[in-house]
């Protein structure tokens, strides 16, 4: 498996089970530094280490809707999304875990609705079967 190519281009077709396995890796690491940034530093901290795994997690996310032969506005929306409500952390606009202020909640429920969506859509729902206008079926043989 080439990481770099997985977790820094946005060209080309990957399959399902590459998607599992790049996004877990990500998200494993996503989890466990920002677990760590938020016993270090608190929310400010951790909204910065998850912008950081941003990038990754989009390119892994574009790959797989090039296979879908989806466009690229619903992935692009939801990582919007998920910096917008970033920032705000970072920014201290997101209240606290007992009131959290109407904006970030207003954001967060119907991006979590997308989020979910776009799960199926990318990690359950075969990919286009044979070529399409972005590369070959990453399950056709040689």
């Amino acid at each position: 498996m080439d990481w770099r190519y997985l977790l820094d281009a946005f060209h080309g077709r990957i399959g399902r089970q590459t998607f599992w396995l790049a996004l877990g890796a990500v998200l494993a690491a996503n989890i466990a530094a920002c677990y760590a940034a938020q016993q270090l530093g608190g929310d400010k901290l951790n909204a910065v280490v998850d912008l950081v795994f941003t990038y990754p997690e989009f390119a892994i996310a574009v790959k797989r809707g090039n296979d879908r032969a989806m466009p690229l506005w619903p992935v692009a929306i939801f990582f919007a999304g998920s910096v917008l409500l970033d920032f705000l952390a970072v920014l201290d606009l997101t209240g606290t875990d007992e009131e959290p202020s109407t904006l970030s909640f207003a954001i967060a429920v119907p991006f979590t609705i997308l989020g979910l969506v776009l799960l199926v859509e990318l990690g359950f729902r075969k990919g286009t079967s044979g070529p399409n206008r972005h590369g070959p079926d990453p399950l056709a043989t040689s």
